[in-house]
C-alpha cells in the first residue's frame, strides 16, 4: 500500500470507527477544526496520561499546572508573539489558494531527499550484502546532487527569513520552479507576513472591551506562574513544569487531517536551569524524550532528529523529533533550548522580578530553560497511522487491525457471550462489572463471534474475553490476543490480574528500549 492510499484509509478509518468526525459535519463542517469521537477521545486520553505520568509522576523535580487559556495581552507583548508571531504567506494568481512559502520549499527539499532515498534502496538491491551507504551517499553523483540541493535549498530559505527577506524566498520558488500543487500554475504574488493569533474582545461591551487573545501556546502560562510554583513549591534549580492544554493559531493553510489545525492540544514542560549548563540539559532531554517515543515500540526508522537550521529568536539550540506519517517525514516534538529569554522579557513588561536564589552559589539568577514540547494531536495521528494495518489470514480471508500499543489502546477488553442465552450474558457482565474498576472495557453481544473480533481488531482492542458453554462448567473462559490471534483459557478469578499486567501503563514507563 502506497502511502497516499494509506493516509485515505486512516482517515476514513478514523471516521468510521468513532476517531475523529469532522466539526459540525451537519453543517457541512469547519476547516481544519474536528472532533474526536468515542474511541478517539479514549486514545487521546491515554496518550495524554501517559505523557503526563512520564513528565511529572516519574521525576521528582517537575510538577504539573493548568494555566488559563485567556491571559493578559501584554503577555503575548513580552513573548513576541504581537511583533513576530508570523508565517510567510503566498497566493496563487491563478489557484486563488493560498500557501506557506516556508512549506513550499520544505516540500521540495524532502522530495528530492525522497529521491535519494530511492536511488539508495536500488543500490541495496543491486549491490546485496556488499553495499556501503555511507561511500554511495558520498560518491553517487545523483545522490550528492539530490541531497546538496535540499540542503542548500533550506539554508537559503532560512537565512531569507532571518533577514525578513522575503522577495528573496519569492525568487527562490521560482528558481526551483515550484507550481501550486492545485493548478500547477507557477504564476505567484508576493510573499506577505501573516499573525497567526486568534483574537476576541473580553468585556461586558464592545466598546468598553478589551482585546485579548486566545493562547497560541502553552508555555507562557508557565513562564509567567514560574515564581509563584516556584516559591509554593518550594523548589530547587534544576526543575521543571509540565501543562497540557489547548492552544490556537490561524493558520494560513490548516492541512493534512489532524497534523495541522487551528485549536490543537500540546504537551509542554520547561525546565528551568542554571546560566551555562543549558546544552547539558538540552542533550539530556533529547535523550530522554526519544526513549518516551521509544518505549512505546513502534518502528524506530520512523523516528529521525532534525537540527533546526533558524532558530528563533528566543533559542540558542533546537532539534525536532520527525515522524514518518504517511506524507513524510514532519515534526513531531521540538526541544528547544529557550535561553533566559521569556523570564527575562516578562521581568521587562511586568515590572516584576522573575529570579531564582541559587543557596549554592550564594547569588540570584534569571534561569535558562530547556523545553520539550509535543503536539498530542499529532501524536495521536502518529499512532494511527502506524498502528493501521490490513492482513491477510492463513485461511484467506482479510482482516483491518489497528496495532495500538496496549495501554494506550481506547478499550482494553471486549466481554463476548458466545450466545444470548443460556445464562452467558449474565457471567459476562460480572466480568465486566469486576473489569471496569480498573479499565475502559465493553460488553458486546451482536453478530456471530467472528465479526465481533473483527469489529474490536479495527479499533485496537487488546483482548476478547469469549464466554462460552465451558465457562458455566469449570469458571473459565478464551481470551484472544489481538496482534497474534492467539487463544487461552483461563480461569475468571485470575482474569483481573491478567488483563491490568498486559495492559498496564508502567510497562512502557519502565521500557527504556
Amino acid at each position: 500500500m502506497n502511502k497516499e492510499d494509506l493516509f485515505k484509509k486512516v482517515i476514513s478509518h478514523a471516521k468510521e470507527y468513532g476517531f475523529i468526525f469532522q466539526s459540525s459535519e451537519i453543517y457541512d463542517g469547519l476547516q481544519a477544526v474536528y472532533d474526536y469521537g468515542q474511541n478517539g477521545a479514549e486514545l487521546k486520553r491515554n496518550i495524554r496520561d501517559y505523557w503526563w505520568k512520564a513528565m511529572v509522576q516519574m521525576h521528582e523535580n517537575i510538577v504539573g499546572i493548568d494555566a488559563a487559556i485567556f491571559m493578559h495581552p501584554t503577555t503575548w507583548k513580552a513573548s513576541g508573539h504581537v511583533d513576530a508571531f508570523n508565517d510567510p504567506q503566498i497566493d496563487n494568481k491563478d489557484s486563488k489558494k493560498r500557501y506557506r512559502a516556508d512549506v513550499l520549499l520544505e516540500d521540495y527539499a524532502e522530495k528530492l531527499r525522497q529521491k535519494a532515498e530511492k536511488e539508495i534502496t536500488k543500490a541495496k538491491k543491486r549491490f546485496g550484502a556488499d553495499f556501503d551507504e555511507a561511500m554511495f551517499r558520498e560518491t553517487n553523483p545523483r545522490v550528492k546532487r539530490y541531497l546538496t540541493e535540499a540542503e542548500e535549498t533550506v539554508q537559503r530559505m532560512a537565512q531569507s527569513l532571518e533577514k525578513n527577506d522575503l522577495a528573496d524566498v519569492k525568487e527562490l520558488i521560482e528558481e526551483k520552479g515550484i507550481a501550486c500543487p492545485i493548478s500547477g500554475s507557477k504564476n505567484w504574488t508576493e510573499v506577505r507576513q501573516f499573525n497567526l493569533m486568534f483574537s476576541t474582545q473580553m468585556g461586558a461591551t464592545a466598546d468598553g472591551a478589551n482585546e485579548v487573545y486566545l493562547r497560541p501556546e502553552t508555555a507562557q502560562g508557565i513562564f509567567t506562574n514560574f515564581l509563584n510554583v516556584q516559591k509554593t513549591g518550594r523548589l530547587k534549580i534544576p526543575f521543571g513544569i509540565a501543562q497540557t492544554g489547548k492552544a490556537f493559531r490561524n493558520e494560513i493553510v490548516a492541512r493534512q487531517f489532524i497534523f495541522r489545525m487551528r485549536e490543537f492540544e500540546q504537551m509542554e514542560m520547561q525546565f528551568f536551569v542554571r546560566p551555562g549548563e543549558e546544552l547539558k540539559w538540552y542533550e539530556y532531554w533529547k535523550d530522554q524524550r526519544m526513549q518516551w517515543h521509544q518505549a512505546l515500540g513502534l518502528n524506530p526508522d520512523l523516528y529521525r532528529w532534525h537540527d533546526h537550521e533558524k532558530l528563533a529568536h528566543y533559542a540558542n539550540a533546537a532539534a525536532d523529533i520527525e515522524f514518518d506519517f504517511p506524507f513524510g517525514f514532519k515534526e513531531l516534538e521540538g526541544v528547544h533550548s529557550r535561553t533566559d529569554f521569556d523570564l527575562k522579557a516578562h521581568e521587562k513588561y511586568s515590572g516584576k522580578k522573575l529570579q531564582f536564589f541559587d543557596p549554592e552559589l550564594n547569588e540570584n539568577y534569571v534561569p535558562y530553560v530547556v523545553e520539550t514540547s509535543i503536539g498530542l494531536d499529532r501524536m495521536f495521528l502518529a499512532l494511527l497511522s502506524a498502528a493501521y494495518q490490513e492482513e491477510t489470514l492463513e485461511d484467506g480471508s482479510t482482516r483491518t487491525v489497528l496495532k495500538l500499543p496496549l495501554a494506550l489502546a481506547p478499550v482494553k477488553a471486549a466481554i463476548l457471550p458466545l450466545v444470548k442465552k443460556d445464562g452467558l450474558p449474565e457471567i459476562s457482565r460480572e466480568i465486566l462489572s469486576t473489569l471496569q474498576l480498573d479499565h475502559n472495557v465493553q460488553y458486546d453481544e451482536k453478530d456471530a463471534i467472528g465479526k465481533r473480533y473483527r469489529r474490536h481488531d479495527a479499533i485496537g482492542t487488546p483482548l476478547c474475553i469469549t464466554v462460552d458453554h465451558q465457562s458455566k462448567e469449570d469458571q473459565t473462559v478464551t481470551l484472544r490476543h489481538r496482534d497474534s490471534m492467539q487463544q487461552e483459557r483461563i480461569s475468571i478469578p485470575d482474569l483481573p490480574a491478567k488483563v491490568s499486567e498486559l495492559v498496564k501503563i508502567s510497562s512502557l514507563l519502565t521500557n527504556k528500549s
